[in-house]
Order: C-alpha cells, then structure tokens, then sequence
C-alpha cells in the first residue's frame, strides 16, 4: 500500500502567495512518488501522473487542495497550463 506523502503546513503554503493570491509552483510530471515540497522559497511539486490530457495538471491541483485543506475546486490555474511552471489561485 502506498504511503500518502508528507505535505507542508497550509500556513507555509499560504505565505509564499503573492498579493493576488497566486502560488507560483515548479512541477515534474511522472515523478516516483507524489510530493509538495517548499525549497528556498520556491513549491516543488511532484505528481505521478503523465502531462496528457490534463492529468498532471488535476494530480497538481488535487495534492495543492489537499495539503491546504480545500476543495480541489476552489483552485484555478492562472498561468502555464502547458508549462512545468505554473501559478495557481488560492480562495
């Protein structure tokens, strides 16, 4: 069984948000494992999933709206849909 990965406090999350409320987020798709990691100031994200069809992007914004408590429906994101950068929208 697979292990559910440790996630960064929501408050650590909610403080690199800029003025607008958008987390800038640095993704690799088909990663080992899934993972939210703050390094440097920066959220590294790590997701499973393939870049097709929008599954990386969903697995993104699954593990975002669990580590900060949220429906996965109250994210959106603003920039990069295609890219590995991306900056989401926080409620």
């Amino acid at each position: 069984m697979a292990r559910k990965p440790a996630l960064p406090d929501a408050d650590a999350l909610r403080a690199l948000a800029d003025a607008r409320g958008c987390l800038a987020l640095r993704v690799t798709p088909n990663a080992g494992a899934d993972a939210l990691i703050i390094a440097d100031g920066v959220v590294l994200v790590r997701v499973t999933a393939t870049p097709e069809a929008g599954k990386a992007n969903e697995a993104v914004l699954a593990l975002l709206a669990r580590a900060l408590g949220v429906p996965k429906s109250a994210l959106a994101i603003v920039r990069g849909e295609t890219s590995r950068t991306k900056r989401v929208r926080l409620p």
